[in-house]
């Protein structure tokens, strides 16, 4: 395998290629790597230190953890890492990097089109390479796998012509996919999930979506819903300030993953994450024209001072009706002219009638200030519906994002689908999250979050949440900790750089605030697994995370997998490793005819027109062709999965 980037992604993905799958791994950082930002593990310089690592790394895998970063080796023995320096990703550096060689090559670079520039060459030297590329443009990625894909169709066309073997080594065989991946679509459902009570974790792809909902423990003498199934039963030391809630710690007080129904009833005072599936037919606001409303044109005063004015106009013609004895419609008609100054002057008139007169010119002075504010304020209100909002005066409830980078960005997207109010703090008048916000309406605070005002500006004192995902960390700590002076109980999600840096703010901060919801997230640790698991071939839905854990949802065909094809359902589970969730009825029904959907019976149930028949009799045989969606852990995903069998059994 070999990794690419100049990032913490990179790291994180070799230590999880290595650690988890046992791959053999080629990082290609740049030089500057080591002097700006050292690897988060730190640097092993012997190979007694890299051997001991190698070893915690896999004891941590089967925990969902392991450490962040590879250690900074040249040339390591057969089955270790390699790290290779280079400034750009020239053809010469794939070559030496082993492309031509390799069973996959992920391009994680910050840049897109640093990315897809080395695609198009890697494509050249292997075209059986598997491709997994982190680009932030979703359109453009999808015309890129297009493009790739068809290249190596052809190429492989030609050479299987001639007997050629391909590249590509250790029973990968030849699938030459691209797959292309954005680290912020991955790691925003679970930053918005976590920041908004009542809401959950959900994975979503081609209409199906899976939410995972953590329950708390059934009072005495109640039966919990198991919904489609129980991914996870949660620590049992979440009530502990200081407990070992997100550690990595795989003890009888951690959580466990994917439990038989044995450790479900027996599990007590502990709460559990179930899964259940959705139908989301919420509709998103409009990428259009952006629609004003009525009430939002004028200022209530302003509303107040017409309708005073129109209550004087009444009494005038009810009084002038009084007067002169003219019909309602008529002193309605002698009292506006005289409103609007157009009546002649009424001299010879009763005095009664002159006196209206002047009290009505009176009354059309006061109107014409009043005219000239409303057009002004209208033209202000249409004006301001291409230009980004203020946050309204009564706002409460709301979520607080500081930062519409890249992540800020999709995560705002993400609380406006679920129709969650949302307030942004941008320091950077140009940053690319701002055209979301205007389009969508979502009230803005330009402003430097560390100066003050700012967060109060975000009515931070009766907001629900803060989400803190700017790309410095000392600045997402710092509007954390002036957030919770404000507002002690606020629930604060952090994105922080380094995974162990994360661990230890959370962890202070809940000893700190222990009353008080805090999360702290690496987006690196939250995408890496759906990166690896594209590198291993598999067509990864997405990854919920339980605690600091993991949970990865796949699609896979049985065929070849001997763990599953002729087995039950029930015989195909695993616990603690993977538990089969689904049946894809429409790719089976395409392989064999409807065989599928008739032996399902009714037993199972298809949601959400996807094709997907959930609550799978367990007695059901799984079929080479059929095609499943299965939970696993991401060592339980690697022993079914993998290249290798892992030696050690126990996992």
């Amino acid at each position: 395998m070999v990794v690419a980037g100049d990032d913490a992604l990179a790291h994180r993905l070799a230590a999880e290629l290595r650690g988890v799958y046992g791959e053999r791994v080629t990082l290609v950082v740049p030089p500057t790597q080591r002097s700006v930002r050292p690897p988060v593990v730190g640097r092993a310089r012997a190979s007694t230190l890299f051997d001991r690592m190698s070893a915690a790394m896999n004891r941590a895998a089967g925990n969902g953890e392991g450490p962040q970063g590879p250690p900074n080796r040249t040339a390591e023995p057969a089955g270790a890492e390699r790290v290779l320096e280079a400034t750009e990703l020239t053809e010469a550096v794939l070559a030496e990097a082993g492309v031509e060689r390799a069973a996959a090559l992920a391009l994680v670079h910050d840049d897109d089109e640093t990315n897809i520039r080395a695609a198009l060459t890697a494509r050249r030297l292997n075209p059986r390479l598997r491709l997994v590329i982190r680009l932030y443009n979703r359109r453009l990625g999808q015309h890129i796998e297009e493009l790739l894909d068809q290249a190596s169709a052809l190429a492989m066309a030609v050479t299987d012509g001639e007997g050629a073997g391909g590249g590509g080594s250790g029973g990968l065989g030849f699938d030459a996919s691209t797959t292309v991946l954005s680290d912020a679509d991955t790691a925003a459902p679970a930053l918005a999930a976590t920041a908004v009570a009542g809401t959950s974790k959900v994975v979503q792809t081609d209409g199906l979506m899976l939410r995972a909902v953590e329950r708390p423990p059934p009072g005495p003498g109640e039966v919990a819903d198991p919904g489609l199934c129980t991914l996870a039963l949660l620590s049992a030391t979440t009530n502990d300030p200081a407990g070992a809630d997100g550690s990595e710690s795989s003890g009888p007080q951690g959580p466990r993953l994917l439990p038989d129904e044995r450790a479900v009833a027996a599990a007590t005072g502990r709460g559990t994450v179930v899964l259940e599936t959705v139908s989301y037919a919420a509709s998103a606001p409009s990428a259009g024209r952006s629609v004003v409303p009525f009430g939002s044109l004028l200022s209530r005063r302003l509303r107040w001072s017409f309708a005073g004015l129109v209550g004087c106009v009444v009494g005038l013609a009810v009084a002038s009706m009084v007067v002169t004895g003219e019909p309602p419609l008529g002193a309605t008609y002698l009292t506006l002219l005289d409103l609007f100054a157009i009546n002649n002057p009424a001299i010879g008139q009763p005095l009664g009638r002159q006196i209206l007169q002047l009290l009505s010119g009176l009354v059309g002075l006061l109107l014409l200030p009043v005219l000239l504010a409303a057009v002004l304020e209208a033209l202000g209100t249409f004006r301001s519906g291409s230009a980004l909002r203020k946050p309204p005066r009564g706002l409460s409830g709301h979520v607080v994002l500081l930062g519409v980078g890249k992540i800020g960005t999709r995560v705002l997207a993400r609380l406006r689908e679920l129709q969650i109010p949302v307030v942004c703090v941008e320091a950077d008048p140009e940053a690319r999250g701002l055209a979301l916000a205007r389009r969508l309406r979502v009230p803005v605070v330009l402003g430097d979050v560390t100066q003050e005002g700012v967060l109060e500006a975000a009515k931070i004192h009766r907001a629900h949440a803060l989400l803190a995902l700017t790309s410095a960390d000392t600045t997402n700590l710092e509007a954390a900790l002036y957030a919770r002076t404000v507002r002690p109980d606020l629930r604060v999600v952090l994105r922080l750089y380094d995974d162990d840096f994360a661990t230890a703010v959370y962890r202070t901060l809940r000893a700190a605030h222990p009353q008080a919801l805090t999360r702290s997230r690496s987006v690196s640790h939250l995408a890496a697994p759906a990166f690896a698991g594209a590198m291993m071939g598999r067509q990864i839905l997405g990854a919920i995370p339980v605690e600091r854990r993991v949970l990865l949802f796949a699609a896979i065909v049985v065929g070849g997998h001997p763990q599953l094809e002729g087995r039950t359902v029930g015989e195909a589970f695993r616990a603690g490793a993977w538990r089969v969730l689904a049946l894809d009825t429409a790719a089976s029904r395409g392989r064999r005819g409807g065989e599928a959907v008739s032996a399902v019976g009714g037993g199972g149930s298809e949601r959400g027109g996807s094709g997907l028949v959930w609550d799978l009799p367990s007695t059901y045989v799984l079929r080479a062709e059929d095609r499943v969606v299965l939970a696993a852990t991401r060592r339980g995903l690697a022993e079914l999965l993998g290249r290798r069998r892992r030696e050690s059994a126990g996992t």
